[in-house]
């Protein structure tokens, strides 16, 4: 112990340390005391304010209180004479005996039970105040009201209107008597010598509305906050102010809110920080200039004594970090390509190793990826060594862009590399990653100012069905690399035979798939859309089947989410609008009734740069008018961008095509959601519909939904309806289009268009009567 205590004895008295230490520590008294001395007078500001705040406060509610009491009195006064003798001509009497407020600032007027002004010191722009929120307040109460700040149209003044409850002899509702006052009325108060250009003077409603708010020279009336907020916290200090960001501008203050005693106002005042600390800030500045040239005077004299002593470190450092990097050097060389630069076998079996540890431990699955590449020995033999080496480097480079930070490869030798892939979660992942690796490989090369090509044969080994360990991992990822050269090269091939399988039907499909389109393989069935109460068809959804060759029908559910995985779904997806709106184009000339025709859009079709385009050129094509199609997105489309939604529905909106939320009722929209997007339908999600006969929660649920889209003026849409206690709950709830197998099922193009003659020939009360013997 004590030889170590001398050790760092003698190196913290060596120069090169202990002049360094000594300037630190006096830069740091320095620097502290000037700290110490702004936060000290910063400290006083603050309080100086908030004190400043309150007092405002007190005076500013004076004021208002004064003001406000002075109009109630008005207001019982007026309240007590009708109420003796309700006749309009009061207030022309009590303005004869002085007992009214002058008519320049105050407007009295009385309004009967329906809300008639029948009399009024002055015109006040308005015959009729029934709809007024103070009006339907004083019918059930008798408390002074203060109303929502309006602006006169004629004049742009805003005004107030205070108000009491006019009784009948038998205590029965008979009007209201009030007194009208221009808003910035109670905003002369603001003294710019005192609160300055960004402090703040509001007069806040217990709603949360600001019948008027003053900051320097902007007056703003009707803005809502919450009244909590605004107010300020519990347990403010002894002065009842604090300090904090404002809700409606977000500018820093020292506010001060109280509310006022039986009336349904609050007052508040706020002292902008930035303000009211200025002069501290210009301190502040003053004393880091002071400061600033200390530390500069002691750097100096710091800097001259320990030049010699940094000279002597800086030799000893370079002396250390030369022998680091030699011993760093020398342990790269030992585990990596001379070559490359990538791993080599060794360190590439201890990192396996490791990986395949810590899969044991978690429950996870590792991948080994064995590649060799094919025709490489004719690239040494024809061009030489040097291109040969200019090959591999590239490859390197290649195989590094296609895996994660998490992947490792290494270069086992020749033209032999291979990958590793831990902590897999699916399978299906590394079957990726191969493809990538044999894409990424067959891209051209140019080597000599030429261009050559090769390819890449690539097994696949996965822990724990294939290998518990390193060596069985990597030999079996080398047997499947040369299954993949058996099979032709330029592929991949799985030592797991069952995952091979499936892997080449995932592959078989994408490719039949790309090709489904031209080889006409795609058709449209539609679904109808009826009416809840006639039954008559208001509309139809077209769905894409896909009828392949050798498999059948493909169900849309396994072929969709393929189609978006690999970007096919944008020229699909435009083959399906078309084919749409030309089909609903030929019904219409046929003579049947002009519907509207519904299209799904997928994340990757709203997320298309040339939708508006596309949808344009396809609209002017065939014909359709835009009111005639509607695009359906799902409801988390809505939210991922709310920016670009936003954009995109309003560029449809432009053109006239109508938009509806498909599956609506499983996020978590609401109506202040909606009414941000220029939405026409809501289609219920069929999950909800499925449980609504007997799930209370859903009924609740969809009843919500329903009332929420008629609030909103939009339509409501049921699908998946397949019962008649199903559309029999939802007539009952007032729903407006219902759309399932109760009506009908998806049909090819031909049965529509019979089942649209059949509704023409019949008739729609046919039809109806034809729809309840099926319903009974």
């Amino acid at each position: 112990m004590g030889t170590t205590m001398r050790g760092w004895i003698h190196k913290a008295t060596e120069p090169q340390i202990l002049f360094p230490a000594m300037g630190v520590l006096i830069l740091a008294v320095l620097w502290g005391a000037t700290w110490n001395l702004i936060q000290i007078e910063r400290a006083a500001a603050e309080h100086a304010a908030a004190v400043s705040s309150a007092e405002l406060l007190d005076t500013y509610e004076a004021q208002v209180v004064r003001a406000v009491r002075e109009i109630d009195l008005t207001l019982k006064s007026v309240k007590f004479a009708f109420e003796k003798n309700p006749k309009p001509g009061t207030l022309g009497e009590l303005g004869a005996r002085g007992l009214l407020p002058p008519d320049l600032l105050f407007a009295v007027s009385i309004a009967d039970r329906n809300g008639a002004v029948v009399a009024s010191t002055r015109p006040l722009g308005v015959k009729n105040v029934a709809d007024r929120e103070y009006f339907q307040a004083q019918r059930t109460g008798d408390d002074l009201s203060v109303s929502l700040p309006r602006q006169d149209p004629d004049s742009g003044e805003w005004t107030l209107r205070f108000s009491r409850r006019l009784n009948s002899a038998g205590r029965a509702f008979n009007g209201v008597v009030m007194v009208s006052v221009g808003a910035d009325y109670f905003m002369s108060g603001y003294d710019p010598v005192k609160l300055g250009d960004r402090g703040v003077l509001g007069l806040l409603g217990t709603d949360g509305v600001f019948r008027a708010r003053r900051t320097g020279d902007v007056l703003s009336y009707g803005d809502s906050v919450d009244y909590a907020t605004a107010i300020g916290p519990a347990g403010q200090d002894e002065m009842h102010s604090y300090l904090g960001a404002n809700p409606w501008d977000g500018v820093q203050r020292f506010t001060s809110a109280r509310g006022l005693f039986d009336l349904p106002l609050a007052v508040v005042v706020g002292l902008s920080r930035e303000e009211q600390l200025a002069p501290v800030a210009a301190s502040a500045r003053q004393y880091v200039r002071r400061a600033a040239a200390g530390s500069v005077g002691i750097i100096l004299i710091v800097g001259l004594l320990g030049r010699m002593s940094w000279r002597l470190a800086k030799t000893r450092r370079e002396v250390v970090e030369a022998q680091i990097e030699h011993s760093e050097r020398v342990e790269y060389l030992a585990y990596h390509d001379g070559l490359t630069g990538l791993p080599n076998r060794s360190l590439f079996t201890k990192l396996l190793q490791q990986a395949l540890a810590q899969a044991r431990r978690n429950d996870r699955r590792v991948s080994v990826l064995f590649l060799d590449l094919d025709r490489f020995k004719h690239i040494n033999d024809t061009l030489g060594h040097e291109a040969g080496d200019q090959l591999l480097q590239e490859v390197a480079r290649r195989l590094k862009a296609c895996l994660r930070e998490s992947d490792t490869v290494a270069r086992l030798g020749g033209d032999e590399f291979v990958v590793m892939v831990p902590d897999l979660t699916n399978e299906s992942y590394v079957a990726g990653v191969a493809q990538k690796i044999v894409s990424a490989i067959a891209k051209p090369f140019i080597l000599l100012k030429q261009e050559f090509r090769v390819t890449g044969s690539v097994g696949i080994s996965t822990h724990p069905q294939d290998g518990l360990d390193e060596q069985t991992l990597t030999k079996n990822a080398d047997i499947a690399m040369y299954k993949a050269k058996e099979q032709g090269k330029n592929t991949f091939q799985f030592y797991s035979e069952q995952l091979n399988v499936d892997t080449l039907e995932r592959l078989t499909l994408e490719t039949s798939l790309r090709h489904a389109a031209e080889r006409n393989q795609f058709e449209l069935h539609y679904q109808a859309k009826r009416d809840i109460q006639t039954g008559r068809i208001t509309g139809m959804e077209a769905l894409l089947r896909w009828r392949h060759p050798d498999l059948g029908i493909v169900a849309p559910m396994k072929f969709i989410p393929l189609a978006e995985q690999t970007g096919l779904i944008v020229p699909i997806g435009r083959w399906v609008l078309r084919a749409a709106c030309m089909q609903n184009v030929a019904w219409q000339k046929e003579g049947l009734p002009r519907l509207t025709m519904a299209v799904n859009l997928t994340q990757r079709q709203f997320a298309d740069p040339h939708l508006l385009v596309d949808i344009a050129s396809i609209l002017e094509s065939t014909g359709m008018g835009p009111g005639y199609l509607e695009l359906e997105i799902s409801e988390s489309m809505l939210m991922q961008n709310v920016g670009l939604t936003l954009q995109v529905l309003s560029g449809l909106k432009a053109m006239g095509v109508r938009i509806a939320v498909d599956d609506f009722g499983l996020g978590y929209s609401t109506l202040a959601t909606l009414q941000q997007f220029p939405l026409d339908t809501i289609k219920i999600d069929r999950s909800l519909i499925r449980a609504v006969a007997h799930a209370p929660d859903d009924k609740e649920i969809t009843g919500a939904i329903i009332a929420m889209g008629r609030a909103l003026s939009m339509t409501v849409v049921a699908q998946g309806v397949e019962t008649k206690e199903q559309a029999d709950f939802l007539r009952d709830h007032a729903c407006d289009e219902l759309q399932g197998f109760y009506f009908n099922r998806p049909v090819p193009a031909a049965g529509f268009g019979d089942l649209l003659r059949a509704e023409s020939a019949l008739g729609v009360r046919t039809l109806a009567a034809h729809t309840a013997k099926r319903s009974a």
